[in-house]
């Protein structure tokens, strides 16, 4: 007869195998955040610039099926839970995409796009048009 011991080992392995025990991590995890998550606190109002940023992380983390992580990202950015249209998206970044890009997230065509281009296209990375600080909804200093 098996003690508790390995009973407990078995059930375990077979969690971890089957990938099941990684997403009950990750979704109590994420449980935990929202139970800890101070709604008292107000936000700051979500920019453009994080509107869109976090757009393109959603639809890697949606591809990648990091699905608690996404709730997480939601929950704690207060970005709308029905996702901009894809489309939408590349207009405002002003991506021109091929049918082959449309398969995968726009993320990784604007990594590969700057990981192809090599030194001979360097991009001049400007301040966003309201950067705001961390802790609160005042902009930076220039």
């Amino acid at each position: 007869m098996a003690t508790v011991a390995e009973l407990k080992c078995a059930l375990k392995e077979a969690l971890e195998r089957r990938g099941a025990l990684g997403a009950l991590r990750a979704r109590l995890r994420a449980e935990v955040f929202t139970a800890l998550d101070d709604q008292s606190e107000p936000r700051p109002p979500l920019s453009h610039e994080n509107l869109l940023i976090n757009e393109l992380i959603r639809e890697y983390l949606e591809f990648n099926k990091y699905r608690y992580t996404l709730s997480v990202l939601t929950a704690e950015s207060g970005q709308p839970e029905v996702p901009l249209d894809r489309q939408f998206l590349a207009s405002q970044l002003n991506v021109v995409e091929d049918p082959t890009s449309r398969t995968v997230p726009l993320l990784y065509g604007l990594v590969s796009h700057f990981l192809s281009s090599g030194d001979e296209r360097k991009l001049y990375l400007r301040t966003a048009s309201t950067p705001l600080s961390p802790d609160s909804s005042k902009p930076l200093p220039h």
